[in-house]
């Protein structure tokens, strides 16, 4: 934007200054000489008038309006639709967390220290892990982050990823390798289970190999057997890591205690789907792995004059040490979104957030019965059992499919051919969670098979 002298003097003092360092230079459209013509800005912009506040109001409505409403949506694969209590926004839309950055200061930032001193405890408790950290950016990070972790601890350079750990996650890992020097290997999934073939794990993991990560509930839904991979990984000398890319998941089923670090994605605890982020990533792991562990770690304590406190006891970020000492490159506060999901698990507590497993768990099966039974679909993996993701084999194209469907105001699953080509076309991956009701799926069922080859029929 030009700069506007305040007086026409002002404006001749200005060029005559100019025009003693740049000859030539007597106007202010001088000053823009070298920009073509083509390309000058010449005219007013066009800025509406101000509006009063009831304008502006009704203005937002109408553009809510144009926005999408009434569709029902399968899609999961990571990011996940939960209620979300409304005393999340209003007790982190209070000033004191809202405003606030890292508390360096604990005699000013007690309530941040303490709501970050309790989301580790929580991790912990739901983990089955000693330590957990104040988190990490997302699931993908905290996942690269641990394999980093790992190759700390151990001394080796490499590591063994299954192939169903999400997509995307494994995106980010090798982003994140690649400039580590860190090597890594995939590997396959049994073709009826959906899980790890556990014969290749086996074969895959070499002396140099740092840590095996698995992900469970793996990408399409199916509970990994988190026991069987910890014995293969522990008696090669590696350590395992287990990403949750659901955390309601741990509402029902064992956590994973015999891993040796858990990389969580903490948004399914009243985190706003909120296209994409910003989201909860945590680690956390065995105590005697502290040490390595990358972001921060609040501790308690007693002040001078006895009384209990928090103070930040591990900060291992960059932020806070040399640069080529810190074991993360994770700088920013992800601590209000923490206090999101530490408000969250504190509204549901242990029984609530059981509950909401067993809803979470019922509606998925319902669905998958629902969609193959009457909606001309064969369910995959079905030897293994799932959480609140199952993957579907539609007789037509999944593309084509949800193209019918949205139409009906219907998402879809997500389709696998992009990252799964071996599924082949029709291979979708369907979520169901407590906010998709008996009338959406009956809906849905209906629409598929309108849609799709009857049951039964030649496929």
């Amino acid at each position: 934007m030009r700069y506007l002298p305040k007086s026409p003097q002002d404006r001749i003092d200005m060029l005559a200054a100019i025009g003693e360092v740049t000859p030539g230079v007597s106007s202010i459209d001088d000053l823009f000489a070298t920009i073509p013509a083509e390309y000058q800005f010449k005219r007013d912009l066009a800025i509406p008038r101000q509006h009063g506040e009831s304008e502006i109001v009704d203005a937002f409505k109408t553009f809510a309006a144009g926005n999408a409403t009434g569709y029902t949506s399968f899609l999961g694969a990571g990011v996940y639709r939960h209620y979300k209590p409304v005393l999340i926004d209003t007790v982190v839309s209070r000033g004191e967390f809202l405003t606030s950055y890292t508390p360096y200061q604990p005699e000013i930032a007690q309530g941040t220290l303490q709501a970050m001193f309790e989301f580790q405890t929580m991790i912990c408790e739901l983990t089955g892990m000693e330590i957990a950290n104040a988190s990490m950016y997302d699931g993908s990070t905290g996942a690269a982050e641990a394999i980093m972790m790992a190759v700390r601890v151990t001394g080796r350079n490499a590591a063994v990823l299954a192939r169903t750990v999400h997509p995307e996650y494994r995106e980010v890992i090798h982003t994140y390798a690649q400039h580590q020097a860190i090597p890594t290997a995939e590997v396959p999934f049994d073709r009826e289970t959906g899980r790890v073939d556990l014969a290749s794990l086996d074969a895959s993991i070499t002396p140099d190999t740092a840590c095996v990560l698995i992900q469970s509930p793996n990408f399409f839904g199916t509970i990994e057997d988190v026991a069987a991979i910890a014995e293969i990984a522990h008696a090669k000398g590696a350590l395992l890591i287990v990403s949750i890319a659901e955390a309601v998941s741990l509402g029902v089923v064992r956590p994973p205690a015999e891993a040796d670090i858990v990389s969580l994605e903490a948004q399914s605890f009243g985190v706003a789907l909120s296209f994409g982020g910003p989201y909860c990533g945590v680690i956390a792991c065995k105590e005697k792995f502290l040490r390595q562990m990358p972001g921060r770690l609040v501790g308690e304590t007693k002040d001078a004059s006895g009384k209990r406190g928090f103070v930040l006891t591990l900060s291992t970020r960059e932020q806070h040490i040399r640069r080529e000492k810190a074991t993360s490159n994770i700088c920013t506060n992800q601590a209000l979104v923490a206090l999101m999901v530490t408000v969250f698990l504190t509204v549901y507590g242990k029984e609530g957030l059981r509950e909401l497993g067993e809803h979470n768990l019922a509606k998925a099966n319902f669905a998958s019965r629902s969609f193959t039974a009457d909606g001309g679909a064969r369910q995959l993996f079905t030897t293994a059992p799932f959480f609140n993701e199952f993957v579907l084999d539609l007789p037509e194209s999944a593309e084509d499919i949800n193209t019918a469907l949205l139409k009906e105001k219907i998402i879809g699953g997500l389709p696998l051919r992009k990252w799964y080509p071996e599924l082949g076309p029709n291979a979708s991956l369907w979520c169901a969670t407590e906010l998709t009701t008996r009338a959406q799926i009956d809906a849905t069922t209906h629409a598929l098979s309108t849609v799709a080859v009857p049951a039964g029929a030649a496929r």
